[in-house]
């Protein structure tokens, strides 16, 4: 029988693009996770929510400029993400089809995440920092498939775009930290997912 609702756990690795660092936008090199929720309303559309675990860290060392290796500035940050959008395939996917149990899609969300920032230096090199909220806009490309029985899998990479420039602490609010950077930070998520279907026959198993 088709299902309606899967659960999932992803596992893969983040990167970051910004004022520190490499510059590569599919770089995975932080371990990182994800739980998420979907409902499966049609063979091409989910609707999903996921919470996210995602360490990211940039070095000058690994840069390919020359100035930023000099520069040698590195740094640490964890974000925890919300998301919620669609998923859609490219293909039908029902997992009680025997030709319909894969397809490639595309994944488009709206997030709201949480990271450390610092707020002001009391001593030179020693700050002190606290909790921001901001909001990103993920996008995204995958593959599933059904792995057995209610059982699935899925290969994913999300891109999100944010609106601030101080993931990497850059700050114009504190001398010390401004890297006078010209762009908004990004950061990634490259990972594989077991996911579980459950839930009562879809109306779309059932002829209508």
């Amino acid at each position: 029988m088709g299902q309606v609702y899967e659960i999932g756990l992803s596992l893969g690795g983040t990167n970051y693009v910004g004022d520190i660092g490499r510059t590569n936008y599919i770089y995975p090199n932080k371990p990182a996770g994800a739980l998420f929720f979907k409902y499966n309303w049609n063979p091409r559309i989910a609707l999903r929510g996921t919470y996210s675990y995602l360490p990211i860290e940039g070095n000058d060392k690994n840069a390919d400029t020359d100035f930023k290796q000099n520069r040698g500035l590195s740094f640490k940050n964890t974000i925890h993400e919300l998301a919620v959008g669609m998923e859609y395939n490219f293909y039908e996917f029902d997992m009680s089809s025997e030709d319909k149990t894969w397809t490639p899609y595309i994944l488009l969300e709206l997030a709201a995440f949480n990271y450390k920032t610092p707020e002001s230096e009391p001593q030179p090199r020693q700050y002190i920092y606290s909790n921001k909220t901001s909001y990103a806009i993920p996008f995204g490309v995958g593959f599933k498939s059904k792995l057995y029985g209610t059982l699935a899998f899925s290969v994913e990479t999300k891109i999100r775009y944010t609106f601030e420039d101080d993931l990497d602490y850059s700050t114009s609010r504190i001398p010390s930290l401004d890297f006078e950077g010209t762009g908004n930070d990004w950061y990634m998520f490259t990972g594989f997912s077991l996911i579980y279907t459950f839930g009562r026959p879809a109306c779309y198993t059932q002829g209508l």
